[in-house]
């Protein structure tokens, strides 16, 4: 047999497979080992298995852990602020809950309403079991509400305590108190109430910065009259209209509130008030992680006209507006779809006397760009009858500035004299509006149609016209910004569209006793 070389002298000589492997797998246990949170120090390929389980790994454990920083909670916000919240509990009598049939979940809404159909208010009397008594009944309904100042000034919603003919509030101490409903504002969902009692009721601040949509919130509540009630959750978004009104701008949260939460306040991390909870989406009738605040901004205008007289009185220009379309944009020759079309101006109101006229578009107000129609009226609604505000309005395709003085919203707006309801009554079939899809006859000739504009007196259901929205006895006054009182007219200034090479014509129409702009597409050719 062959004796075996001595291999060790040479420089590529390395040692056996067996020992490397081993090496790896000590590693790798290493690796495990610290994988699990023990730390090793000072290892090398040379230290024992004994001596490197016998490390004082569960001392060292328990120092990391020490020094994880624990997850941030709310418990210190909320022992400050929950305080000022209170239960609001009201008494209502037959006059507001009594209906024919029994039925004592009557909807509040106007029947068909975008409200009633995909929103469902929480809290108020709508939320809660009728308790009968004699020939008549009485209502009892929970919400929720929170002082805004030592001296018991509150504020709810709206809907929690109208019609209520006796108010009593909570307090978080369990203590009962009669409260008095100093004012309300229905357009916004608002009212203020003062509790009396006490001079020194713990109370939090309305926030004075906009939340950004990710922030926390925390709402605080009586959910289903279970009374201090907290949770939590983010802004989901901001500026949404749920079509209660034109002064629509709720912060959406989904911190999740319930029948009972209305009236609430939704905090910030600073412990302020940065909405009141008052409405949410609903399919089901509870909690699906979407619901709707005031935003604290608003709250602070309505709140301070309630105290000081009861009521709450908005500025006015007197317009009928609405939103400008791309459509819309295109046919007034515009770069981009903003700003409020007037669709009429209001006889005697403010904007008819400084000039305004139908198919302006107001883009400004006091140097403040307006993104929509309900930007204007918002804005407009914020000021104080009587003050002075300048317009920057597209007139004809020009520029101008227009400066009026505000008069005050009417509590109701008077009624259109004419429905037009039989204004297709009586008339002839009409001349035919080619590439329209409609037939038109001058007003003139149609009973109750008035004397200005065409008729029209029959719409193809497969048409532009017809997509638009335009149906039998509406009354077309102006076509591409010009009167028109013929069908001949009409044409000509669809003609006039088509070779300033417009993809659509603007036409003012009065529908129901009211006008709008509307924008039809033109076939090119």
């Amino acid at each position: 047999m062959t004796d075996r070389p001595d291999l060790t002298n040479l420089p590529s000589y390395r040692q056996p497979r067996r020992s490397v492997f081993s090496a790896r797998r000590i590693a790798l246990m290493a690796s495990v080992v610290a994988g699990l949170g023990i730390a090793v120090h000072g290892f090398s390929p040379s230290t024992s298995p004994s001596e490197l389980f016998s490390s004082p790994a569960h001392a060292q454990v328990n120092n990391e852990v020490r020094k994880v920083e624990r997850p941030v909670g709310f418990a210190d916000i909320v022992e400050r602020v929950k305080p000022s919240v209170i239960s609001v509990k009201v008494n209502i009598k037959e006059k507001t809950a009594s209906n024919d049939d029994g039925d004592d979940s009557a909807s509040p809404f106007q029947p068909g309403s975008p409200m009633e159909r995909f929103f469902r208010r929480f809290g108020g009397p709508d939320g809660f079991p009728g308790q009968k008594g004699g020939r008549g009944r009485v209502v009892q309904g929970q919400g929720s509400g929170f002082f805004i100042s030592a001296d018991g000034f509150a504020v709810t919603n709206n809907h929690v305590v109208d019609g209520a003919d006796k108010v009593e509030v909570t307090t978080d101490d369990g203590k009962t108190y009669t409260a008095k409903v100093i004012g309300t504002d229905q357009r916004t969902d608002l009212a203020l109430i003062k509790v009396e009692g006490s001079s020194n009721f713990p109370f939090a601040k309305l926030a004075d910065s906009k939340p950004r949509i990710g922030d926390w919130v925390l709402a605080v509540g009586n959910p289903f009259g279970l009374g201090g009630t907290v949770t939590a959750g983010i802004v989901s978004a901001s500026g949404r209209d749920i079509g209660n009104g034109p002064y629509d701008d709720f912060i959406q949260i989904d911190a999740p509130v319930n029948k009972g939460n209305s009236g609430g306040p939704a905090f910030d991390t600073n412990g302020e008030v940065m909405g009141v909870n008052t409405a949410i989406y609903s399919p089901s009738g509870g909690s699906v992680g979407i619901a709707f605040s005031i935003p604290a901004s608003t709250v602070k205008s309505v709140v301070a006209q309630l105290k000081d007289k009861g009521s709450v009185s908005r500025g006015w220009i007197g317009v009928q507006i609405q939103p400008v379309t791309s459509d819309i944009a295109d046919s007034l020759g515009m770069k981009k779809a903003e700003g409020a079309l007037v669709a009429e101006p209001q006889a005697n109101g403010p904007a008819a006397k400084a000039g305004i006229e139908s198919g302006d578009v107001i883009t400004s107000v006091n140097g403040e760009s307006v993104k929509d129609a309900r930007e204007l009226a918002r804005t407009i609604g914020g000021m104080a009858p009587g003050a002075t505000v300048k317009l920057n309005v597209l007139h004809k395709g020009q520029d101008k500035v227009v400066n009026l003085t505000l008069g005050q919203l009417p509590n109701t707006i008077e009624a259109k004299a004419d429905t037009d309801k039989d204004s297709g009554k009586g008339a002839s079939r009409g001349t035919d509006v080619p590439k329209l899809g409609m037939t038109v006859a001058p007003a003139d000739s149609v009973a109750g149609a008035g004397k200005e504009g065409v008729v029209v007196t029959e719409v193809d259901p497969k048409s532009a016209a017809a997509e638009r929205g335009f149906k039998e006895g509406d009354v077309i006054l102006e076509v591409g910004g010009k009167s028109v009182s013929t069908a001949g007219e009409v044409r000509d200034a669809i003609n006039t569209a088509r070779t300033d090479n417009k993809n659509s014509v603007l036409m003012r129409v009065k529908s129901g006793g009211q006008s709008r702009f509307v924008a039809v597409p033109i076939a090119k050719g």
